[in-house]
């Protein structure tokens, strides 16, 4: 099932827990309204669903921003719909009961453009503000911010004299902020509104700050290059620590192999051509316990009996300490690997 569908559940139990009976009981002949009517007449019918205030609106408005809403050619009737294949499966909006199932050609699709999929994502925000869910709030606030629709602005304030949440507040008031920037505020407030979105806002504040440059207020165009300033310096400061952090990190693989290679060289007096078989061993040995104990399954038997079908050499076999003696006349005690050539050293005397 889709989002608009799983979403059912909390707007649901939104409208249980308010105990409220909606004013506007005709919801469903105003959805209905959808299958009829041109396209320029979109726009006022979609307010009109907004102005009842009924979450069970939102999962219709969701759907039709998103192209899956489709109305029954043989009564007009409007449904939300899963595809099945080269059919339609059609839930009813306001319950999200399943109906029925039809073929492609029994039903039309309530068509929208651009203009109206902006006006569907405010309206869905501006509804969903209330929500006993904070993160759906959370994410009512974020698009409100990212669309500055100002229609949203009063069920903002309403919102935010009510929200608990720190984070969710926040994120409110940073988008009544940007909405603010959208109307004929006083200047001051603008440049306030400014100065939050420039603190709170961050790098997703920059495209709305560099609009503002632009303001034929000088305060504001100054407040907003201001901003962008700060957030540009503290963002310079970010990429510079990231920078040196994932520099000592690939710094610390390379010194690592490094230090394989020269205890290698140390030990036999000669560069181990299978010591890059031994680094992927180590990783993969790595990966297997990340992976297994992640899931908690991790197996001593995983590390003991590897699948090294994913090597293309055979895997080293290791001989008991023996002294050896090499073919440029160096000797010294350690493993002796068969990748070693046979004729490259002798046995010391008596071994």
């Amino acid at each position: 099932m889709t989002f608009v569908f799983r979403i059912f559940a909390v707007f649901a139990a939104l409208s249980l827990l308010s105990g409220s009976v909606f004013a506007n009981d005709n919801l469903g002949d105003l959805i209905d309204a959808l299958a009829a009517g041109k396209l320029k007449d979109r726009a006022g019918q979609i307010e009109a669903i907004a102005e009842t205030g009924d979450p069970r609106a939102v999962p219709a408005l969701s759907a039709m921003r998103d192209g899956a809403l489709y109305f029954r050619k043989s009564d007009k009737k409007v449904f939300l719909t899963e595809k099945a294949g080269s059919d339609f499966v059609l839930f009813d909006p306001l319950t999200g009961d399943e109906v029925e199932t039809l073929a492609k050609g029994a039903v039309t699709k309530v068509k929208v453009n651009n203009r109206l999929r902006r006006q569907l994502t405010a309206v869905i925000g501006s509804m969903t503000l209330e929500s006993q869910n904070p993160e759906i709030r959370l994410a009512a606030a974020r698009t409100i911010f990212k669309s500055r629709d100002v229609g949203s602005l009063e069920a903002l304030e309403a919102a935010i004299q009510s929200e608990q949440d720190e984070a969710v507040r926040s994120a409110m008031e940073l988008a009544r902020a940007a909405v603010l920037l959208n109307t004929d505020a006083e200047t001051f407030e603008k440049v306030r509104a400014v100065e939050l979105v420039g603190s709170k806002g961050g790098r997703d504040a920059i495209p709305l700050l560099k609009e503002l440059q632009s303001s034929q207020d000088e305060s504001i165009a100054q407040a907003a290059e201001k901003q962008i300033a700060q957030i540009e310096k503290a963002q310079a400061v970010w990429d510079t620590a990231q920078t040196i952090w994932f520099g000592i990190s690939l710094g610390s693989v390379l010194l690592l192999a490094a230090i394989g290679l020269a205890v290698t060289f140390g030990v036999m007096g000669v560069i181990n051509m299978a010591h890059g078989e031994m680094v992927m061993l180590g990783a993969y040995t790595t990966f297997v316990v990340q992976e297994s104990s992640s899931r908690g399954e991790f197996h001593p038997s995983a590390l003991t009996e590897p699948d090294l079908r994913l090597s293309p050499h055979p895997a080293p076999t290791l001989q008991p300490p023996v002294e050896y003696r090499v073919a440029t006349g160096q000797k010294g005690w350690g493993p002796v690997a068969r990748y070693v050539p046979a004729n490259a050293w002798t046995p010391a005397p008596g071994v």
